[in-house]
């Protein structure tokens, strides 16, 4: 769908606004990249490692506080 020379030429506020931050501070979206990895970006998982990880887990007694016997 091709909108007229009119609409092309539009930028809402919020575009105006997000461009005179990018202008303000220029780092910002190298720190929200470096943000963004530390939160969600991991390390691949070793599947292998993984399971004997979790075959080694000692399961715990359903009450812990109870003595056994």
């Amino acid at each position: 769908m091709k909108f007229s020379k009119q609409f092309s030429l539009y930028e809402s506020e919020a575009t105006h606004f997000l461009q005179s931050l990018k202008k303000a501070n220029p780092q910002l979206e190298q720190s929200q990249r470096d943000g963004r990895a530390l939160l969600w970006d991991k390390a691949p998982i070793d599947l292998d490692v993984a399971s004997r990880n979790k075959d080694a887990r000692v399961a715990q007694q359903p009450y812990v506080y109870q003595n056994k016997g």
